[in-house]
């Protein structure tokens, strides 16, 4: 069968064996490319096949979404909401694990997500981006006092956005590079922001650089929260310490999904999905077959080309 892999620090589509072992079949429908796969094929070998955005049908013809992660789903971390923690080790299919950008893998049954009615599998890659943005609101607290901003008009700032209003949250102001950023800002019912003043209860980074840390802090109001969505891939960045320090800004981390110990974010994800058609017609600006994955790759680290998600479809073509 044919999956994407990475060799020299390029993606290539190639003839791997079946998958094998225990587990789930899921026959992929969609794979987003995610800007953290640009990032990792340039800073680290992979011999995983790639894609951990990813949707499909089981051997019964079920949609599911699968959450990327294989976690022991026992240990304290799991059991109290954290499985990125997992105590006993986590593999993250497309990293460490044989991931979705293939035409078939098998991952852990604990990993399936049905999904309800509404979800096209050809856009049910979006649940895994969702997830972090559901994750991440859900880590925010109360957000029904004050102004709410995003930085950041990608896939996961949008999804943040998408996140925000299935919670009834209308009051949010989203920080856009590009032009196409800024029309699907408004497609989802959001607010272009315009001057980045001290004016925000909470703030969403979801850009992840040392510029929009900054930025962040000189937007947030004293005493408010700084959600950090963003992956920050230097390692290091600076703090504007004093500005900081003399607001008393609460900075919150958020990585991946969990659960609150009832319910996944990828299930809430997937109602959000389920619920606003116009996410994604929104985002999803491009498809390809997976025979194209060296095309998607570069369409989607081209940001001013007009893509918000890259998705590759291993039925198609």
């Amino acid at each position: 069968m044919r999956a994407v892999r990475c060799v020299d620090q390029q993606v290539v589509c190639a003839e791997v064996p079946e998958p094998s072992g225990e587990g789930v079949r899921v026959t992929v429908a969609s794979a987003g490319v995610c800007g953290s796969d640009l990032h990792m094929i340039e800073m680290m070998p992979i011999a995983a096949t790639l894609g951990h955005e990813f949707a499909g049908t089981l051997d019964d013809g079920r949609l599911v979404a699968v959450e990327p992660m294989g976690a022991c789903r026992q240990c304290d971390d799991c059991l109290s909401g954290r499985p990125y923690h997992c105590s006993k080790g986590l593999r993250t299919f497309g990293v460490d694990a044989d991931g979705g950008m293939a035409e078939r893998c098998i991952v852990p049954e604990s990993a399936i997500v049905l999904l309800p009615a509404g979800v096209a599998a050809g856009s049910a890659a979006l649940v895994e981006p969702l997830a972090v943005a559901v994750h991440a609101v859900r880590l925010a607290g109360d957000l029904t006092r004050g102004r709410v901003a995003v930085i950041g008009g990608g896939t996961i700032g949008l999804c943040v956005l998408a996140a925000l209003r299935a919670e009834g949250i209308a009051d949010t102001d989203v920080f856009a590079r590009h032009d196409h950023q800024r029309a699907a800002v408004e497609r989802l019912g959001g607010t272009v922001g315009e001057r980045d003043h001290s004016a925000w209860n909470v703030v969403f980074d979801a850009a992840g650089t040392e510029q929009s840390l900054a930025q962040a802090v000189r937007m947030v109001r004293p005493g408010g929260r700084i959600v950090l969505v963003g992956v920050y891939w230097t390692g290091t960045v600076a703090l504007p310490a004093i500005e900081l320090c003399m607001k008393e800004v609460q900075l919150i981390p958020s990585t991946m999904y969990g659960h609150d110990g009832v319910v996944r974010d990828f299930d809430t994800a997937t109602r959000v999905l389920a619920a606003n058609a116009e996410i994604a017609t929104t985002l999803i600006t491009h498809r390809f077959p997976l025979d194209a994955v060296v095309e998607a790759f570069a369409v989607a680290r081209d940001r001013a080309s007009g893509a918000i998600k890259v998705v590759l479809e291993p039925g198609a073509g």
